[in-house]
């Protein structure tokens, strides 16, 4: 298409974790491929091996490891200086592929503890799970807070592992994914038809509509393909580069 590589980019709304954006003069198939570059491309550290030394909890190991696995890790400072454990020399683990974990947890008090991603403790302090990173109250109570909950102990019960998070990307498995949602419209009034509506008088109006609320429904305005995308981040700050490439227009930070 003429216009694939020339187009244009307009930012809508950026917080920390979400991003809205707007391309303008490209190709269906390239905007549907940054969407797939930020879901399974963009490389994140997750935890990766587990060792359980000890547990009396309910649950059993291997849904123990599968829990912690899942936890997002942050990593922005240094999962570029990061090897990949397939490149690197060493035996098993170092300090330039894994981050060591420890978690040890003993409930002494009659009513249950819940042993959360708070417990995980990092052996650098740049990753660490996510909620953690931001909570602000450093109490050690464990109530409703925003803190993953991995297990609940009760008296006499324990829980304690020695984990390695690696580096990866979501196409190996989904805990190295760094998005919560990422998706995009290129028709948001259906001009095209690619939807049938049930009716359509009653289907909701999209935030990116250019129609107004007495407008019709199907009236088509775009003389260019236009694709409007939303990322979410769960685990990594949303960054815009100084120097902006169609590819890498939106940077989910690593």
């Amino acid at each position: 298409m003429p216009y694939a590589n020339q187009p244009t980019i307009r930012i809508t709304d950026l917080t920390e974790d979400n991003v809205k954006f707007e391309i303008e003069n490209t190709d269906l198939s390239v905007a549907n491929s940054i969407r797939r570059v930020f879901i399974a491309e963009t490389p994140t550290l997750a935890i990766d091996w587990i060792q359980v030394e000890a547990n009396s909890t309910v649950l059993h190991d291997e849904f123990i490891a599968h829990r912690v696995g899942l936890i997002p890790l942050t990593s922005d400072d240094i999962v570029d200086r990061m090897a990949y454990h397939r490149d690197c020399t060493c035996e098993e683990f170092c300090q330039d592929c894994s981050v060591e974990f420890n978690l040890h947890v003993k409930n002494d008090e009659e009513g249950p503890r819940h042993v959360t991603s708070r417990d995980l403790k990092s052996s650098d302090p740049r990753v660490v799970p996510t909620p953690s990173s931001t909570r602000e109250d450093e109490s050690s109570e464990y109530g409703e807070t925003d803190d993953i909950m991995i297990v609940k102990l009760r008296k006499g019960q324990d829980l304690k592992l020695k984990a390695i998070a690696r580096k990866g990307f979501g196409k190996e498995h989904a805990k190295w994914i760094p998005t919560a949602a990422v998706a995009f419209e290129y028709d948001p009034d259906n001009a095209f038809r690619h939807t049938v509506y049930p009716k359509p008088e009653e289907w909701p109006k999209s935030e990116f509509s250019e129609l107004e609320d007495d407008e019709c429904k199907f009236k088509c305005s775009s003389t260019s393909p236009f694709f409007c995308s939303n990322i979410q981040s769960f685990n990594y700050k949303v960054v815009i580069p100084d120097s902006v490439h169609f590819i890498r227009c939106i940077n989910v930070s690593k």
